[in-house]
């Protein structure tokens, strides 16, 4: 999506109009996720695509509308079975995509700002059944709403979904009344992964999470092994106690997940109490079951509530049967994964139903 935010602010910037396209929502084996963006500027030029290729022609012919003063619609296609494996979509698929003109001085242009700048964000579109479709409302987490949908009680439920989808960051189409459809976009900085202990599963885990595009952090007090050459995947290597590496780094907010290695007691107690004072979503601690026993009546034992603790996943990391460290990275990174999505983890060969999570209306 950086590129093609990246060409609309281009285009604007040179006084050129564009119009967006963005996928709203799909069903079934639709190649692109709610979200995703497709730009056409004035010249002719278009970024970005919202299927496997099967229908931007269309949406391009409708951008041109948007350009030319129409007004902003909401479309529905079909992927049929005998187009579907010339798009690589062997199980068909249907999507609806969201075509309007950028307003290079409206929210879209603000949310547009913030979600290239790394920053956390939601834009609802109210896209059906409102008096003014197109009408936004702009959500940052701690600030006062921007815009307006038109009418108090959608403002009230838009606020609800937005509040909601800053922190599970799924974008998706909301029915919120007969006839009545809202969007919400989310944009979001990639999550942080703090890793206590300069550790060899450390170095493991740090490289997992860079390749899925999480932003590492590795924290130990023992300068000798707290060195960025040992952990060269990690943005930042911090040499302190776990409390006061915390405070150095940005907020711990609920797109953290805090995984604790160190197999030493002051340091694992210091790190698991410090991590449940802060809205870490995940935190996970490295031991043997009886290790586990043990620190937790130390916790107890320092005054920490047992609900408090039921948070930390100990013994970390899910059930793969690994050795190796990148195994047992693996494992751990895999938990972190599912319980994000609220998965179990299990085979999906023993599952049924929906294999990605599908936004709720």
């Amino acid at each position: 999506m950086t590129s093609v935010l990246d060409a609309i602010v281009g285009w604007a910037a040179r006084g050129e109009r564009a119009a967006l396209a963005t996928v709203v929502e799909t069903k079934l084996s639709a190649p692109q996720p709610a979200g995703t963006k497709m730009a056409v500027g004035e010249s002719g030029a278009v970024v970005g695509a919202v299927s496997g290729g099967c229908v931007e022609g269309a949406v391009v012919e409708i951008a041109e509308l948007m350009l030319a003063g129409a007004p902003p619609q909401l479309l529905h296609y079909g992927i049929a079975d005998a187009e579907a494996w010339d798009v690589g979509l062997p199980c068909g698929g249907e999507i609806a995509i969201w075509v309007e003109a950028y307003d290079p001085a409206g929210l879209q242009a603000r949310f547009t700002t913030l979600a290239r700048e790394g920053r956390r964000a939601v834009l609802v579109t109210a896209l059906e059944g409102v008096p003014q479709p197109g009408a936004k409302l702009l959500v940052r987490d701690g600030e006062e709403p921007e815009g307006s949908l038109g009418d108090a009680r959608l403002d009230a439920l838009a606020l609800g979904l937005a509040g909601d989808a800053l922190w599970s960051e799924q974008s998706g189409l909301h029915e919120v009344g007969e006839g009545v459809a809202l969007f919400v976009d989310v944009a979001a900085p990639p999550s942080r992964l703090i890793v206590v202990g300069a550790v060899d599963f450390a170095a493991q885990l740090t490289a997992i999470a860079r390749v899925m595009e999480w932003r590492p952090f590795v924290i130990d007090p023992r300068s000798r092994f707290a060195t960025s050459a040992r952990f060269p995947a990690a943005e930042r290597v911090i040499a302190a106690w776990p409390q006061e590496a915390f405070d150095r780094l940005e907020t711990i907010d609920r797109a953290t997940a805090i995984c604790v290695l160190t197999h030493d007691p002051k340091l694992d107690d210091a790190a698991l109490s410090a991590a449940l004072a802060s809205d870490a979503s995940y935190i996970g601690a490295m031991g043997s079951r009886r290790a586990q026993e043990q620190r937790r009546a130390r916790l107890l034992e320092a005054g920490i509530r047992p609900a408090e603790l039921d948070r930390i996943a100990a013994p970390i990391g899910l059930d793969l049967g690994g050795r190796t460290a990148p195994e047992t990275a693996l494992s751990i990174m895999a938990e972190i994964i599912a319980l994000r999505h609220g998965r179990s983890g299990g085979r999906l060969v023993q599952t049924s139903g929906r294999i990605h999570a599908e936004v709720a209306p």
